[in-house]
């Protein structure tokens, strides 16, 4: 996990000095992003933060040239359709690789 996020651009939502938020985003700043580990610390959902908070990281200016963004999502697609992301239109296009000597987390 340290890798990745050292590896990605961050973004942490807090109250005060305590992280109440975190998300990150894999990107080239050009072409694609993917959007990874949105999440609200249960005593904070319900108050419009996950909301604020993407529309925050779709909006940052360092990101406006990005062309395609994807993400992967178990019960947040109603959050996510509100800024524009949809169902693949072509899912047999989009493959995937695991590898089997890496640690999967």
């Amino acid at each position: 996990m340290e890798k990745s996020i050292q590896n990605s651009l961050c973004f942490g939502l807090y109250e005060e000095n305590q992280q109440v938020g975190f998300a990150r985003v894999i990107t080239d700043y050009a072409t694609s992003a993917l959007l990874k580990d949105v999440f609200i610390l249960e005593p904070y959902r319900g108050q419009g933060l996950g909301k604020w908070f993407v529309e925050y990281i779709l909006e940052y200016p360092e990101l406006q040239d990005v062309q395609r963004w994807m993400l992967g999502t178990k019960d947040a697609h109603g959050l996510y359709r509100r800024y524009g992301f949809k169902n693949l239109t072509e899912p047999e296009k989009i493959m995937m690789r695991l590898n089997p000597n890496a640690n999967q987390a």
